[in-house]
């Protein structure tokens, strides 16, 4: 377990002291992108697929009360969706450690790594940019005598980012879920959250927002998430740079692939997951009904 001091006295939360905070942030217009609307479609035309034992996320499936189809994580396709902020809480600490890690061999929860790229508004990666991460432990409590389960990294060169952490636990009035600040050097602070799938609280917490729903999945005694933040940063896409690809890769669109094959895209592999002819929009972490990372 993360070493904490002998007085360190994690607090218990509950909804009303995020609820209350005074420092929420002010919702922006859901705004849904071209290639927001072709993944929803693709998403809902892959059900079949995920029904019979592919990964099943959140956003892919109708809500269990009937309805429309959850809005697609937001990613950098066309540039015009940016990350949409949440409230900061009253659990956030600054000065904490730098570190890719929250935990260590003996911190008790279900391992879990969230992984991803930081883009700008052109859908360049932004290399260098801050990323501070805060969470409950295994059992819904917040440490705020030490540094447990916080922890600050800077993405590399490629944009990317990864962190090792657990599973939140769950406290009353809120669903499952991790806190974030994310700055581009020198810009403004985006605090945010980010939620899981299919978790039965996310349909009555006040402050669940789809859009920022991460792609998980299990792996053997843990689970991995990813998620890709895009920030309010202007960016002039370079004259060979395609805006929406990551630097490096095997996929190519105009390309027919089968289920099975295996690609890189911005330094990821990916398995294909059902046979498709590529196109540009349906690069690999755009369409988790056709890729899946692995």
């Amino acid at each position: 377990m993360t070493p904490q001091m002998d007085n360190a006295t994690p607090h218990e939360p509950n909804a009303s002291d995020e609820a209350n905070t005074s420092d929420a942030a002010s919702a922006d217009p859901r705004r849904i992108s071209r290639k927001g609307l072709l993944k929803a479609a693709i998403v809902a035309s892959a059900a079949p697929l995920l029904a019979g034992g592919g990964v099943a996320l959140a956003r892919d499936a109708a809500p269990s009360g009937g309805g429309a189809l959850l809005a697609p994580t937001p990613q950098c396709d066309d540039g015009d969706d940016t990350t949409p902020p949440q409230m900061e809480g009253p659990y956030f600490k600054p000065n904490s450690p730098r570190r890719t890690s929250l935990v260590t061999s003996g911190t008790p929860g279900v391992p879990l790594t969230v992984s991803g790229y930081v883009f700008g508004r052109a859908c360049r990666p932004i290399a260098g940019a801050l990323l501070d991460f805060w969470q409950a432990d295994t059992n819904g409590s917040y440490d705020m005598a030490q540094y447990a389960f916080r922890g600050h990294q800077f993405t590399g060169a490629d944009g990317a980012f990864s962190l090792t952490t657990i599973v939140p636990g769950l406290y009353p009035g809120r669903t499952r879920h991790i806190h974030v600040k994310a700055q581009a050097p020198g810009g403004r602070i985006l605090t945010t959250q980010l939620y899981f799938p299919n978790e039965p609280r996310n349909n009555t917490d006040a402050l669940f927002d789809p859009e920022l729903l991460m792609n998980v999945r299990s792996v053997g005694n843990g689970r991995q998430g990813t998620f890709d933040f895009v920030l309010d940063v202007a960016q002039t896409p370079g004259p060979s740079d395609p805006p929406t690809d990551p630097p490096g890769g095997t996929w190519a669109p105009g390309t027919s692939y089968r289920a099975g094959d295996r690609v890189t895209y911005g330094g990821v592999a990916y398995r294909c997951r059902q046979a498709h002819q590529s196109t540009t929009g349906w690069e690999p972490p755009n369409v988790p009904a056709l890729w899946e990372r692995g």
